[in-house]
């Protein structure tokens, strides 16, 4: 017979340990299927010694034997793993021998990866934890093949042993051995085009399978697919990182306030970056009170690793204050980049931050961040639940409705777990692991529990767009790093002419007031467009409710408000008349800055006919971006607080109380108490008949009529003295009544004073903002026409 030398392509078989540990990518990453190399067909069956033949028959039922000859170790070694294909097991790489003369390897054997047992008591996990650990595969099997290099240069089957003390695995499920997983060429190429077409890991697995006629013909797995995908991301981030760095650095060049730094610095680069440009650090200073760590361009859908730090403006519109590049996601990268932002935001801290559903981020929020209020993103929560709740939705069509109801409308804590638990027996969710833990998380996603922490968001069930807004039309599934920049920058000057936009709208147009009342039209100088929009709703909204009085405990009122008819419906708010304070059951003054219908319905019933100024965050107004700050009138403000007939009343009644507990402690307080009682009696007795007189009387009559009135009293009272003192009173009343004159002479100057000072900076604050618009404008025009 005609002998001929076995050759095989030495990349089938990978040799890989089947004991080693899938990674697992995110579910939107692409790969590629390995199939089966053809084998050549035999030509001859005799198998003299020390020959290399291939015998004649067909090569699947080719079986190793001693003294069969290979041209290399890699032939051998893919030879033993396409049998162990056909058989079903796994191979991996064993022992070798070196020569002692030049050390090259002269002896190999290949095992079944189950060959021998695993050394629970590795040096290498002494030091540290396993989080991971890998499920024990090894069962001592002795099956293997060993070969040695000859003289020639050869290498020959020097041992076989053919039997296992394992089930070998079924010929359909031999792709998910670990030797006999590989991507071939034309898979990978199949798997780029579709991932550069949006398809994530399982799609692409689909289109596989199918393009294949099944998963044992695809030769791998959906794990195989994940890695493959994140391995060649990882690669072509290589080259694209340094584009980053490239223009961050000359970004900064061009301007010192421009921020950017590199975890590890140059040396140990990590591949994490952050950058902040000036105007981003700027508005950080006037809207840093809220902040959304955006996470999803980093998520299998864009294979970005890209996260903006955002935030809400006066409009009402997602503004930047940073973004990041990463591309090693653990807790400590997350830590740098906290810390990294909070150094370039002057080391002010958020009230509030809002970030998906990770553990691993809200690990990092708490050590960098332990005051601020962490949220995770509840419209991110409800896009998940239809994914893991996918089954009940097709059962349960409801469902959906239901559990956003239960989220989004329930007013109390009470109210909420008791709708939750009512929800979850209704459908036999109450054991379903991902709505337990998202449960064990509500009091950071579920409005009920975040009413009292700013959020700036107009209202406490609004959907939380802004999110993932900012750079939503810019940023694609297609987009990678070599085309991020001129997007990012479209999208940066997109946002800023939306602003300019929405400022000029602001400055040189008057909103279409629905009421008569004062404090719509105060309201209307001083927010946003869009704010007082939002204001004007909740103002008009107080026409459907009535406020009554509840409880009242001398300081503060409570007041039920309520649609006519609804009182199981009421809201609480309680009303503090000397401070001019009011804290409503809905908290949502408290959650977005702007006062509820139900505190504006109880300040229409009490006459306040004004907002309070500690009522209008600066944040919200059209001058949210000056440093000058325009509050109201003082004198106008106290006057608005006496046109109040309520709070009139209730301050007196107040003092009153507290003149009642000191007067009747004893006898003699008793006495002083009722004697001064009968002068104010008199006092007040005089002012109302004087208040019918012509309303043109000048402070110094006002003042003699009061000393007439202290005189009437003391004669109502029998305290009338000499002569000589009368004229001693009278001396002293009008060089009292003098003085007030002057002091109020004074104070009326000054007010001239500071009104003509307040019209002149706010007249210059908005010439400043028409020319900031105007600028804008310019350089937006000589874009375009460039």
């Amino acid at each position: 017979m005609e002998n001929e030398v076995l050759e095989f392509d030495i990349g089938l078989g990978s040799g890989a340990d089947d004991d080693a540990v899938d990674i697992d990518i995110d579910d939107d990453l692409p790969s590629t299927p390995p199939l089966p190399l053809p084998l050549p067909l035999p030509s001859s069956t005799s198998t003299p010694p020390t020959q290399i033949y291939l015998p004649e028959g067909d090569l699947l039922d080719l079986e190793p034997y001693e003294s069969m000859e290979f041209e290399s170790e890699e032939a051998a070694k893919a030879f033993y793993n396409s049998y162990a294909r056909r058989v079903g097991f796994s191979t991996r790489v064993s022992s070798s021998r070196r020569s002692r003369r030049d050390g090259a390897i002269i002896q190999r054997q290949f095992v079944c990866a189950k060959e021998g047992f695993r050394n629970l008591n590795e040096k290498r996990t002494k030091d540290r934890e396993i989080k991971r650990p890998r499920v024990i595969t090894r069962v001592g099997c002795k099956a293997s093949l060993s070969v040695k290099m000859q003289d020639s240069g050869k290498w020959v089957v020097s041992g076989f042993v053919r039997g296992h003390n394992h089930e070998l695995v079924p010929l359909d499920q031999v792709h998910c051995l670990r030797s006999h997983r590989q991507i071939s060429g034309p898979a990978k190429t199949l798997i780029d085009t579709l991932q550069a077409a949006g398809m994530g890991p399982r799609r692409i697995m689909s289109a596989l399978i199918k393009e294949y006629g099944g998963i044992s013909k695809v030769g791998f797995t959906e794990v195989d697919c994940r890695n493959y995908i994140r391995n060649n991301r990882q690669k072509s981030m290589e080259g694209d990182i340094q584009l980053l760095l490239d223009y961050l650095r000359q970004m900064h060049n061009e301007n010192p306030n421009f921020f950017y730094a590199l975890q590890g610095g140059d040396d140990q680069f990590t591949g994490n970056v952050f950058w902040s440009d000036p105007r981003a650090r700027a508005n950080y200073s006037y809207f840093g009170d809220t902040v959304t760590f955006d996470t999803t361009y980093r998520s299998n859908r864009y294979r970005l690793p890209f996260a903006p730090l955002t935030g809400v403006n006066h409009h009402g519109q997602p503004v930047l204050f940073g973004c990041a590049f990463l591309l090693n996601e653990t807790e400590a990268s997350f830590i740098w980049l906290f810390q990294t932002w909070l150094t370039a935001m002057s080391g002010h801290h958020p009230v509030s931050i809002t970030t998906d559903h990770d553990a691993v981020i809200s690990s990092a929020i708490m050590q960098v961040f332990p005051e601020t209020r962490h949220r995770f993103c509840k419209w991110h929560i409800f896009k998940k639940s239809q994914e893991k709740l996918s089954h009940v939705l097709l059962k349960h069509p409801s469902f959906e409705a239901d559990f956003h109801k239960c989220v989004n409308l329930t007013e109390s804590i009470e109210e909420f777990e008791s709708c939750w638990l009512s929800l979850v027996d209704r459908y036999e969710l109450r054991y379903h692991e991902w709505l337990q833990m998202i449960f064990s998380d509500r009091r950071q996603w579920v409005p009920v529990y975040l009413r009292d922490a700013f959020f700036a968001e107009m209202s406490i069930t609004q959907r939380s767009d802004s999110i993932n807004s900012y750079f939503d039309g810019y940023v694609n599934a297609s987009t990678n790093l070599s085309h991020f920049f001129k997007l990012y920058e479209k999208a940066i000057e997109s946002r800023n002419e939306k602003e300019v936009k929405a400022d000029y709208d602001t400055m040189n147009t008057n909103p279409v007031l629905k009421t008569p009342s004062p404090m719509e039209k105060q309201a209307s100088g001083h927010y946003t467009r869009k704010l007082f929009a939002r204001f004007q709703e909740e103002l008009v909204g107080t026409l459907t409710f009535m406020a009554s009085k509840a409880e009242d405990d001398g300081e503060s009122i409570m007041y039920q408000v309520a649609k006519f008819g609804e009182d199981h419906k009421a809201y609480y708010v309680k009303f503090n008349v000397l401070e001019m304070k009011a804290r409503c059951s809905c908290q949502m003054f408290e959650f977005s800055g702007l006062l509820c219908r139900h505190v504006l319905a109880v300040l229409r019933v009490t006459n306040v006919l004004t907002l309070p100024s500690h009522y209008i965050l600066k944040r919200w107004t059209r001058n949210a971006k000056s440093n000058v700050i325009l509050e109201e009138h003082p004198t106008d403000v106290y006057n608005g607080y006496l046109e109040s007939h309520t709070v009139r009343y209730n301050t007196l009644r107040h003092e009153a109380f507290k003149f009642v507990d000191e007067g009747s402690k004893s006898l003699d307080t008793y006495n002083v108490a009722m004697v001064a009682l009968q002068e104010a009696t008199t006092r007040v007795a005089l002012a109302t008949k004087n208040e019918g007189r012509t309303s043109v009387v000048n402070s110094r009559n006002r003042g003699d009529m009061a000393s007439n009135g202290i005189r009437a009293n003391y004669i109502s009272g029998n305290h009338l003295g000499s002569s000589g003192q009368i004229l001693m009173e009278k001396d002293m009343d009008k060089k009292i009544q003098e003085l007030r004159d002057d002091l109020e002479q004074a104070n009326r100057k000054c007010e001239v004073y500071r009104a003509n000072l307040l019209s002149v900076l706010k007249d210059t604050e908005d010439h400043k903002l028409q020319l900031s618009i105007q600028v804008e404008s310019i350089k937006i025009s000589m874009k375009d026409s460039i």
